[in-house]
Protein backbone atom coordinates (compact mmCIF):
# COMPACT_ATOMS: atom_id res chain seq x y z
CA UNK A 1 0.00 0.00 0.00
CA UNK A 2 0.99 3.42 -0.48
CA UNK A 3 2.77 5.32 2.33
CA UNK A 4 0.20 6.74 4.73
CA UNK A 5 0.17 10.59 4.73
CA UNK A 6 1.45 12.51 8.22
CA UNK A 7 3.28 10.62 9.77
CA UNK A 8 5.78 12.91 10.73
CA UNK A 9 8.77 10.64 9.27
CA UNK A 10 11.94 10.55 11.78
CA UNK A 11 15.24 9.54 9.30
CA UNK A 12 17.71 8.12 11.40
CA UNK A 13 20.37 8.42 8.65
CA UNK A 14 20.30 11.85 6.74
CA UNK A 15 23.16 14.58 5.94
CA UNK A 16 24.72 17.62 4.19
CA UNK A 17 26.22 17.83 1.18
CA UNK A 18 29.75 19.07 1.24
CA UNK A 19 31.92 20.41 -1.27
CA UNK A 20 33.91 17.69 -2.00
CA UNK A 21 33.78 14.09 -1.03
CA UNK A 22 36.80 14.69 1.22
CA UNK A 23 34.76 13.10 4.12
CA UNK A 24 35.57 9.67 2.57
CA UNK A 25 39.47 10.08 2.63
CA UNK A 26 39.39 8.14 6.24
CA UNK A 27 38.06 4.89 4.02
CA UNK A 28 40.24 5.50 0.95
CA UNK A 29 43.43 5.59 2.99
CA UNK A 30 42.83 2.27 4.00
CA UNK A 31 41.50 0.61 0.85
CA UNK A 32 43.59 -1.89 -1.63
CA UNK A 33 41.90 -2.07 -4.42
CA UNK A 34 40.92 0.29 -7.20
CA UNK A 35 37.85 1.32 -5.42
CA UNK A 36 40.34 3.69 -3.52
CA UNK A 37 39.60 5.94 -6.53
CA UNK A 38 35.98 6.16 -6.10
CA UNK A 39 34.83 9.66 -5.23
CA UNK A 40 32.35 7.61 -3.13
CA UNK A 41 33.62 4.74 -2.06
CA UNK A 42 30.96 2.18 -2.54
CA UNK A 43 29.24 3.63 -5.70
CA UNK A 44 29.73 -0.45 -7.32
CA UNK A 45 27.24 -0.98 -4.96
CA UNK A 46 25.19 2.12 -5.70
CA UNK A 47 23.15 3.56 -8.96
CA UNK A 48 22.05 7.28 -9.11
CA UNK A 49 24.47 8.26 -6.17
CA UNK A 50 23.07 12.17 -5.79
CA UNK A 51 27.04 13.35 -6.35
CA UNK A 52 25.21 16.53 -8.44
CA UNK A 53 24.47 18.26 -4.78
CA UNK A 54 27.50 17.82 -4.07
CA UNK A 55 29.56 21.04 -4.21
CA UNK A 56 26.24 23.15 -5.02
CA UNK A 57 25.81 26.83 -4.59
CA UNK A 58 23.03 26.47 -2.64
CA UNK A 59 23.58 26.53 1.57
CA UNK A 60 23.50 22.83 2.29
CA UNK A 61 21.43 22.88 5.12
CA UNK A 62 18.47 24.62 3.33
CA UNK A 63 19.56 21.74 0.20
CA UNK A 64 18.59 19.24 3.23
CA UNK A 65 15.36 20.93 4.58
CA UNK A 66 13.19 21.22 1.44
CA UNK A 67 14.48 16.99 0.84
CA UNK A 68 12.82 16.42 3.85
CA UNK A 69 9.57 18.76 3.40
CA UNK A 70 9.06 17.96 0.24
CA UNK A 71 9.04 13.92 1.72
CA UNK A 72 7.27 14.77 4.69
CA UNK A 73 10.41 13.86 7.31
CA UNK A 74 10.07 15.62 10.25
CA UNK A 75 13.25 15.05 12.14
CA UNK A 76 16.35 13.82 10.88
CA UNK A 77 19.54 12.53 12.87
CA UNK A 78 22.71 13.80 11.76
CA UNK A 79 26.29 13.55 12.72
CA UNK A 80 28.02 16.19 14.91
CA UNK A 81 31.59 16.45 13.53
CA UNK A 82 31.04 19.48 10.97
CA UNK A 83 30.40 22.73 11.12
CA UNK A 84 27.66 22.30 8.68
CA UNK A 85 25.72 19.59 10.73
CA UNK A 86 26.83 22.00 13.70
CA UNK A 87 25.10 24.97 12.49
CA UNK A 88 21.90 22.89 11.58
CA UNK A 89 21.27 21.85 15.40
CA UNK A 90 21.51 25.49 16.73
CA UNK A 91 19.37 26.73 13.91
CA UNK A 92 17.07 24.07 13.39
CA UNK A 93 16.95 21.98 16.74
CA UNK A 94 12.93 21.24 16.02
CA UNK A 95 14.02 19.52 12.64
CA UNK A 96 17.73 17.33 13.48
CA UNK A 97 18.75 15.43 16.68
CA UNK A 98 22.42 15.17 17.07
CA UNK A 99 24.94 11.48 16.64
CA UNK A 100 28.00 11.69 18.92
CA UNK A 101 30.91 9.42 17.10
CA UNK A 102 33.22 7.07 19.02
CA UNK A 103 36.67 5.82 18.40
CA UNK A 104 37.44 2.48 20.15
CA UNK A 105 41.07 2.54 19.64
CA UNK A 106 41.32 6.41 21.40
CA UNK A 107 40.53 4.34 24.83
CA UNK A 108 39.45 6.49 27.90
CA UNK A 109 40.41 9.82 25.50
CA UNK A 110 37.67 8.68 23.38
CA UNK A 111 35.08 8.11 26.61
CA UNK A 112 35.95 11.61 27.48
CA UNK A 113 35.47 12.68 23.83
CA UNK A 114 31.43 11.02 24.08
CA UNK A 115 31.34 12.89 27.35
CA UNK A 116 32.04 16.18 25.44
CA UNK A 117 29.53 15.40 22.61
CA UNK A 118 26.83 14.61 24.74
CA UNK A 119 27.39 18.01 26.40
CA UNK A 120 27.78 20.57 24.14
CA UNK A 121 25.57 19.18 21.47
CA UNK A 122 23.31 17.25 23.50
CA UNK A 123 23.34 14.51 21.19
CA UNK A 124 20.84 11.38 21.54
CA UNK A 125 22.74 8.32 20.43
CA UNK A 126 26.22 7.34 19.17
CA UNK A 127 27.16 5.49 16.03
CA UNK A 128 30.00 2.94 15.15
CA UNK A 129 31.72 1.83 12.08
CA UNK A 130 33.54 -0.89 13.62
CA UNK A 131 34.50 -2.25 10.18
CA UNK A 132 36.20 1.33 9.39
CA UNK A 133 38.43 2.09 12.48
CA UNK A 134 41.78 2.24 11.69
CA UNK A 135 42.89 -0.73 13.24
CA UNK A 136 39.67 -2.62 13.12
CA UNK A 137 37.36 -3.64 16.08
CA UNK A 138 35.08 -5.88 16.70
CA UNK A 139 31.60 -5.11 17.73
CA UNK A 140 32.25 -7.21 20.53
CA UNK A 141 35.93 -6.68 21.11
CA UNK A 142 37.31 -5.65 24.80
CA UNK A 143 38.12 -1.96 23.17
CA UNK A 144 34.09 -1.59 22.28
CA UNK A 145 33.33 -2.32 26.08
CA UNK A 146 34.10 1.07 27.52
CA UNK A 147 32.18 2.94 24.89
CA UNK A 148 29.14 0.58 25.60
CA UNK A 149 29.04 1.00 29.58
CA UNK A 150 29.32 4.90 28.72
CA UNK A 151 26.32 4.91 26.46
CA UNK A 152 24.34 2.93 29.29
CA UNK A 153 25.50 5.53 31.50
CA UNK A 154 24.57 8.48 29.82
CA UNK A 155 20.95 6.50 28.86
CA UNK A 156 21.68 6.84 24.47
CA UNK A 157 21.46 4.42 22.18
CA UNK A 158 24.20 3.19 19.84
CA UNK A 159 23.56 2.86 16.15
CA UNK A 160 26.44 0.09 14.86
CA UNK A 161 27.14 -1.03 11.38
CA UNK A 162 26.40 -5.03 11.04
CA UNK A 163 27.08 -7.21 8.17
CA UNK A 164 29.03 -6.98 5.42
CA UNK A 165 30.63 -3.39 4.87
CA UNK A 166 30.10 -1.75 1.45
CA UNK A 167 33.84 -0.35 1.10
CA UNK A 168 36.31 -3.49 0.49
CA UNK A 169 37.53 -3.81 4.10
CA UNK A 170 37.31 -7.24 5.77
CA UNK A 171 33.84 -7.94 7.33
CA UNK A 172 34.97 -10.27 10.00
CA UNK A 173 34.04 -6.89 12.86
CA UNK A 174 30.66 -6.60 11.85
CA UNK A 175 29.88 -10.11 12.15
CA UNK A 176 25.88 -9.95 13.69
CA UNK A 177 26.96 -13.01 15.74
CA UNK A 178 29.28 -10.85 18.21
CA UNK A 179 26.44 -8.70 18.40
CA UNK A 180 25.07 -12.07 21.24
CA UNK A 181 28.17 -11.94 23.74
CA UNK A 182 27.69 -7.37 24.06
CA UNK A 183 23.63 -7.91 24.82
CA UNK A 184 24.47 -10.69 27.53
CA UNK A 185 26.74 -8.10 28.83
CA UNK A 186 24.97 -4.70 28.95
CA UNK A 187 21.17 -5.76 28.91
CA UNK A 188 19.99 -2.15 29.54
CA UNK A 189 22.44 -1.35 26.25
CA UNK A 190 19.89 -0.13 23.33
CA UNK A 191 21.62 -1.58 20.19
CA UNK A 192 20.62 -0.29 16.69
CA UNK A 193 21.98 -2.33 13.47
CA UNK A 194 22.54 -0.15 10.74
CA UNK A 195 23.28 -1.25 6.75
CA UNK A 196 21.46 -4.67 6.62
CA UNK A 197 23.16 -7.10 8.35
CA UNK A 198 23.39 -8.84 5.36
CA UNK A 199 24.15 -11.67 4.89
CA UNK A 200 23.11 -12.35 8.40
CA UNK A 201 19.48 -10.84 8.66
CA UNK A 202 17.65 -13.92 9.92
CA UNK A 203 20.32 -14.18 13.06
CA UNK A 204 19.18 -10.65 13.75
CA UNK A 205 15.99 -11.85 13.76
CA UNK A 206 16.64 -14.23 15.89
CA UNK A 207 18.89 -12.16 17.97
CA UNK A 208 16.16 -9.73 18.02
CA UNK A 209 13.54 -12.07 19.40
CA UNK A 210 15.87 -13.50 22.09
CA UNK A 211 17.58 -9.35 23.38
CA UNK A 212 14.74 -6.81 24.08
CA UNK A 213 16.94 -4.13 23.45
CA UNK A 214 17.81 -4.80 19.89
CA UNK A 215 16.81 -3.17 16.90
CA UNK A 216 17.18 -3.07 13.45
CA UNK A 217 17.57 0.30 11.46
CA UNK A 218 17.01 0.08 7.06
CA UNK A 219 20.52 2.56 6.39
CA UNK A 220 21.81 2.85 2.45
CA UNK A 221 19.07 0.27 1.50
CA UNK A 222 16.54 1.52 -1.18
CA UNK A 223 13.23 -0.38 0.37
CA UNK A 224 13.36 -2.44 -3.01
CA UNK A 225 16.02 -4.17 -1.63
CA UNK A 226 14.72 -4.31 2.60
CA UNK A 227 15.29 -7.96 2.79
CA UNK A 228 11.98 -10.21 2.65
CA UNK A 229 12.49 -11.36 5.69
CA UNK A 230 12.83 -8.02 7.95
CA UNK A 231 9.34 -7.19 6.29
CA UNK A 232 7.87 -10.12 7.35
CA UNK A 233 9.37 -9.53 10.78
CA UNK A 234 8.18 -6.02 10.62
CA UNK A 235 5.07 -7.11 9.77
CA UNK A 236 4.44 -9.18 12.57
CA UNK A 237 6.30 -9.58 16.37
CA UNK A 238 8.96 -7.47 15.27
CA UNK A 239 6.74 -4.42 14.75
CA UNK A 240 8.47 -2.71 17.72
CA UNK A 241 11.73 -3.19 16.69
CA UNK A 242 12.46 -1.92 12.68
CA UNK A 243 13.59 0.87 12.30
CA UNK A 244 13.53 3.36 8.97
CA UNK A 245 16.83 5.08 8.25
CA UNK A 246 18.14 6.55 4.24
CA UNK A 247 20.87 7.17 3.30
CA UNK A 248 20.67 11.19 2.02
CA UNK A 249 22.71 12.44 0.25
CA UNK A 250 25.36 9.58 0.84
CA UNK A 251 24.04 6.84 -1.47
CA UNK A 252 20.53 7.40 -2.14
CA UNK A 253 18.32 10.73 -2.66
CA UNK A 254 15.16 10.85 -0.66
CA UNK A 255 13.04 10.60 -4.41
CA UNK A 256 14.63 7.08 -5.00
CA UNK A 257 13.79 6.13 -1.10
CA UNK A 258 10.14 6.83 -1.00
CA UNK A 259 9.60 5.97 -4.60
CA UNK A 260 10.29 2.89 -3.09
CA UNK A 261 8.56 2.96 -0.61
CA UNK A 262 5.69 3.29 -2.00
CA UNK A 263 5.51 -0.41 -3.41
CA UNK A 264 6.67 -1.71 0.69
CA UNK A 265 4.18 -4.75 2.06
CA UNK A 266 3.79 -2.87 5.53
CA UNK A 267 1.01 -3.62 7.55
CA UNK A 268 -1.44 0.13 7.88
CA UNK A 269 -0.87 -0.20 11.85
CA UNK A 270 2.82 -0.86 11.06
CA UNK A 271 3.94 2.13 9.02
CA UNK A 272 3.71 5.23 12.07
CA UNK A 273 6.34 2.76 14.42
CA UNK A 274 8.32 1.94 11.40
CA UNK A 275 8.73 5.74 9.91
CA UNK A 276 8.48 7.47 12.84
CA UNK A 277 7.46 5.59 16.60
CA UNK A 278 10.43 3.15 16.86
CA UNK A 279 12.69 5.59 16.39
CA UNK A 280 11.13 8.42 18.51
CA UNK A 281 11.26 5.78 21.20
CA UNK A 282 14.88 5.23 21.12
CA UNK A 283 16.33 9.00 20.53
CA UNK A 284 13.49 9.65 23.15
CA UNK A 285 12.21 11.91 20.99
CA UNK A 286 8.50 11.61 22.41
Amino acid sequence: MPVPEGIGIVDTMIGFPAEDFAMYDFIREQLKDPSAKFEFPVEYMFKQVPKELYGSSMDPVALTLNEMDKHGVEIGLIGVGGEVSRKALKEHPDRFVGQGSVDPNKGMEGVRDMVRQFEEYGVRSFGAFNAGFNPQVGINDAKMYPIYAKCVELDLPIFSCAGVPGPRFPMWPQNVELIDQVMYDFPELVFVTRHGCEPWEDLAIKLMLKWPNLYYSTTAFAPKFYPKSIIDYANSRGSDRIIYGGYFPMGLSLDRIMSDMQDLPLKDDVWPKFLSGNARHVLKLS
